[in-house]
């Protein structure tokens, strides 16, 4: 298992807000709830996306945009539109309310559905027909997928010619038709799509990103980190670490602090009491032996002292200030 996908694993389109719009001017949206990452795409036409506090972005057909939160965020025609803002929520899920949360294959009567500005664009101001927007809100739960989010700016875009453009075309298909399954055709479209998204921000240059990204393809370091994610209970020195990876002790302490910014065991004893954080909250029958022995340690009270030290309050203390995990 590398760094990204055990990052990502938690976040999936599953019971996600998810709309499909098609807008004729004046229009204004607002996504009001505030989302932890909400990935739009424009698959016709074009508009301006507005982040709370920050820039308005444009955006043309098939470029895709992914905000975080918890800010809102609203979808115009035009800076400045005299569209009365619509919003878009958890509730938001008739065509009166501007989307849906399951697409139930409506457009909006008065647009013209064939007059998009078009995968050329003709520039912010230009060209009035319909634009179709797609929303996936993602609900991101536990610490393992916060340290993804953390990883990320508030607002991110992929411009159309990416990997991407494969899944655009899979997702214009569906949305057109209803057909039994599609639900779950568009979860996976949109999980699909947010992966392609962030795979390009993150090898975009210029772009600050997370050492982890860098360091996993490196040959000896990229093997360290996937053998610490794949079994982060055995227990690893940086001796038996170095074997796995064919490298020296001291070539796999100094390449490793090198590109991840810190050693070996304790970028271990940080994932793994990420790992703990989840299942004290998710395994409410577990005990903290239980959870100590998942994560690696003999020993709960040895274990107690290392989740304080990086968390900052004890297991039981952090288990009972956190809501109970919801249904999935």
């Amino acid at each position: 298992m590398d760094v990204f996908s055990d990052l990502i694993r938690g976040v999936r389109a599953h019971g996600s807000l998810f709309g499909s719009t098609t807008l004729s001017p004046p229009w204004a949206l607002h996504f009001v709830d505030g989302a932890p990452l909400t990935l739009c795409t424009v698959i016709d036409g074009a508009g301006w996306l507005v982040p709370e506090g920050r820039p308005p972005e444009w955006l043309r057909a098939r470029e895709t945009i992914v905000v975080r939160g918890p800010g809102t965020f609203a979808f115009v025609d035009e800076v400045g539109t005299t569209a009365e803002p619509i919003a878009c929520g958890e509730d938001c899920a008739t065509p009166e309310q501007g989307g849906t949360r399951h697409r139930l294959g409506w457009h909006d009567p008065g647009g013209d559905a064939g007059g998009g500005c078009g995968a050329g664009g003709n520039g912010p101001g230009v060209g009035r027909g319909a634009t179709t927007l797609i929303v996936g809100a993602y609900p991101v739960r536990g610490e393992i997928s916060r340290r993804l989010l953390d990883a990320l700016p508030v607002v991110l875009r992929a411009d159309d010619g990416g990997t991407g453009d494969a899944v655009l075309d899979h997702l214009a298909a569906e949305v057109a038709v209803d057909t039994p399954g599609q639900q779950v055709v568009l979860d996976r479209l949109l999980d699909w799509m947010l992966v392609c998204t962030l795979r390009e921000w993150f090898d975009r240059p210029g772009e600050e990103r997370p050492a982890w990204w860098a360091a996993q393809r490196d040959p000896v370091v990229g093997d360290a980190l996937r053998l610490l994610h794949a079994e982060p209970a055995a227990p690893w020195t940086v001796a038996a670490l170095a074997e796995r990876t064919g490298v020296s002790r001291s070539t796999l302490a100094k390449r490793f602090a090198d590109l991840v910014g810190e050693p070996p065991l304790t970028y271990l004893t940080r994932w793994r009491m990420t790992l703990a954080a989840d299942l004290l909250v998710e395994r409410e029958d577990a005990t903290v032996a239980d959870v100590a022995r998942i994560v690696g340690y003999s020993d709960p009270f040895g274990f107690s002292a290392a989740f304080k030290r990086v968390r900052g309050s004890n297991p039981s203390e952090f288990r009972g200030s956190r809501p109970p995990s919801p249904a999935r």
